[in-house]
């Protein structure tokens, strides 16, 4: 009953944090793009101030959408806010990290064979969640912000190096959501220590009559720009927990961090497109190098083994067969008997070689990035691992 619960519980936070991701990254896509996509607009509205509009037809209605160069001369009785769509993500995406990595450090957040306890690597989690945020706010308030293309570089650098760090710390998969959460954790920040101040300023100077802080809205602005080129490589991050081939690739910190550089460019592409500049070049290299980077992990995923240790291992059925029960089957069963699973992780059966080489494409990496079985709590040996993937490549 009580796994049971905590499934239903997990599930709640999840589908919450899916639903407060999607608020937020919609709100960015679309302001984001109302911004780049306002055009001159005409005489009348020039003189009252209007900086740019545009038209859209949605929902069966013609919207008109205008943006001041500073204020309306008459300020409406409702102005709406955009705020809660990313501290409800942050917050709800914290409740998860405590409820399926800190509340099972042993299983889902340890690094099997790695130097940090349990505790130790919840400790680690906060600190590498919370460095990386000071480190890209020292970033962002220092005058390299102004150079666009060297400050794009520098936070390619920063992902990479704490990817690097996340893979060296904890588990697999929990290293591939870590990097996640820290970037989620620089994008909540974007809005609780930049524009939400800075619209804060904006509206208390449009009361008191005060010179408005155009720099600090510029400086807003310049924010959420960098939140919408994160939100690809966030959102990699959240979906790619459930791929092993990506995160139990031998150089995973690297080839994530490739990645997450080619979604981020391939969404310039739709920016400048927003602006009226449409630069097909962006988005075919973008792509191109998604196809290089599949096929250069294809050829270094898994190192070949020799032919006679494959038919070895084939040749053991027996002694493999105890090895998929005793590894495998105590989570990935009809029935789990390991305390905290009520049932098969994933919906994925795993109790005979067979089973376990119909899902081949997915126990590889897993198996040979030590990620499985979680936190190598059933004690599978070096020696055992290898007999394992031997068979598994010979099949």
């Amino acid at each position: 009953m009580e796994a049971l619960i905590l499934e239903w519980l997990n599930l709640a936070v999840r589908w919450f944090h899916l639903v407060a991701g999607i608020a937020w990254i919609g709100a960015s896509f679309y302001f984001i793009w109302a911004d780049l996509s306002l055009r001159e607009p005409p005489a009348a509205k020039r003189e009252q101030g209007i900086k740019g509009d545009l038209w859209a037809i949605h929902g069966g209605g013609i919207y008109e959408v205008s943006k001041y160069h500073t204020r309306p001369e008459v300020m409406p009785g409702t102005l709406h806010w955009f705020k809660w769509e990313a501290y409800s993500t942050w917050i709800s995406g914290s409740a998860l990290m405590v409820l399926f990595y800190y509340a099972q450090a042993d299983m889902m957040l340890m690094k099997a064979g790695g130097v940090l306890s349990a505790s130790q690597s919840i400790v680690a989690s906060v600190v590498f969640i919370g460095s990386g945020v000071l480190i890209y706010e020292m970033l962002v308030r220092s005058p390299l912000v102004k150079r666009g293309i060297l400050f794009a570089a520098l936070l390619v650098v920063l992902i990479g190096a704490a990817s690097f760090v996340a893979f060296e710390l904890f588990a697999a998969r929990a290293a591939l959501v870590h990097l996640g959460a820290f970037m989620g954790s620089v994008m909540a920040g974007n809005v609780l220590f930049g524009i939400m101040p800075a619209q804060r300023k904006f509206i208390a100077a449009v009361g008191s009559g005060d010179p408005l802080p155009e720099a600090d809205m510029a400086f807003a602005k310049l924010r959420s720009t960098h939140n919408n080129y994160l939100t690809l490589p966030v959102l990699l991050c959240m979906i790619g927990n459930h791929s092993p081939f990506l995160y139990g690739h031998p150089q995973a910190w690297l080839c994530i961090t490739i990645l997450a550089a080619l979604l981020a460019w391939g969404r310039h592409f739709f920016n400048l497109k927003h602006q009226g500049q449409t630069r097909y070049g962006i988005l075919l290299s973008a792509a191109l190098g998604v196809v290089i980077l599949a096929g250069a992990m294809a050829h270094t995923t898994h190192k070949a083994l020799p032919a006679t240790e494959g038919a070895k291992a084939a040749a053991d059925i027996d002694g493999l067969a105890q090895l998929v029960a005793t590894h495998c089957g105590n989570c990935h069963a009809t029935a789990p008997t390991q305390a905290g699973f009520a049932e098969a992780p994933g919906g994925l059966l795993i109790e005979t070689p067979d089973q376990l080489r119909a899902l081949k494409a997915r126990a590889l990496p897993a198996i040979q990035s030590s990620y499985m079985p979680l936190g190598n709590f059933t004690g599978l040996t070096d020696e055992q691992r290898a007999q394992m993937l031997a068979w598994l490549s010979a099949q």
